[in-house]
């Protein structure tokens, strides 16, 4: 008997650090995936300060994981986005045509509408502004960087990740929520899978936005929005509005299916 649990108990010790070992690239390759995201509309390149400064690494670990993101052609020479990044971008073909075909739609929808017209797709943690067409003539005028990474909460944010197939993908986007709050959120994607519409929630007095999925190839590829002050974009109010945004996102998604 003892020498059976002896036994046992070294093949433990034993798979404990195959089982390690397994995880380690895993490891990597989320580590690899975290510096990569740190790009955005106000980050152009990295550098091993900033992403030691963000990621809670030292100078020396962040410089490594650079390197090793340069010679990969994730990262170019100057640490700004390399051409891989550029290649797998290019493979995406739908995409391509949403980006190609979605100005046109959009430029129309904003002069009707008189509102900002967004397309975000999803990225890392939440939506990621792609495409902005704003009103030619109106007197307020409230608008979003491309590139802008958008909160949980962002109606666009969270009509992508109501229809997202990856549960990580969720798990990843609320990792910084309290339960509760992810709680509340999990309740909103639920609502928006129901109604294919989302109100924002940043809790900023006067702003509002609207989003709705775009649906290309049985899928859904992007989220457009429109975004304004309160009393122009309201759920009791604009209905004609969000049926313009409906409309647009309806007839976009037809022109990649068909």
């Amino acid at each position: 008997m003892d020498l059976a649990l002896h036994g046992r108990a070294a093949r433990d010790t034993h798979a404990a650090p195959a089982a390690e070992a397994e995880r380690a690239p895993i490891q990597a390759i989320d580590r690899a995936a975290n510096v990569l995201s740190l790009l955005d509309q106000d980050t152009r390149r990295l550098t091993a300060g900033v992403v030691a400064a963000r990621l809670g690494l030292n100078r020396t670990t962040a410089h490594r994981y650079l390197q090793a993101l340069q010679q990969a052609g994730f990262l170019n020479a100057t640490a700004g986005p390399g051409p891989l990044l550029d290649q797998l971008s290019a493979l995406v073909s739908v995409r391509q045509q949403l980006i190609t075909l979605a100005p046109a739609v959009m430029r129309h929808l904003a002069d009707t509408s008189g509102l900002t017209a967004v397309l975000s797709f999803l990225g890392r943690t939440g939506a990621v502004v792609t495409l902005v067409e704003e009103p030619q003539q109106t007197t307020i005028l409230l608008t979003v960087r491309v590139g802008t990474v958008l909160e949980v909460k962002a109606a666009q944010t969270r009509v992508l990740l109501a229809f997202q197939s990856d549960p990580t993908a969720v798990t990843r986007a609320h990792a910084t929520l309290t339960e509760a709050q992810a709680a509340v959120e999990r309740q909103a994607l639920r609502d928006v899978r129901r109604r294919r519409l989302a109100w924002a929630d940043l809790d900023r007095v006067g702003l509002a936005s609207v989003a709705v999925p775009v649906l290309a190839t049985y899928d859904v590829q992007a989220a457009m929005a429109l975004i304004g002050t309160s009393t122009m974009l309201n759920p009791a109010g604009t209905a004609e509005r969000v049926r313009a945004l409906q409309d647009a996102a309806t007839s976009l998604g037809g022109m990649v299916a068909g």
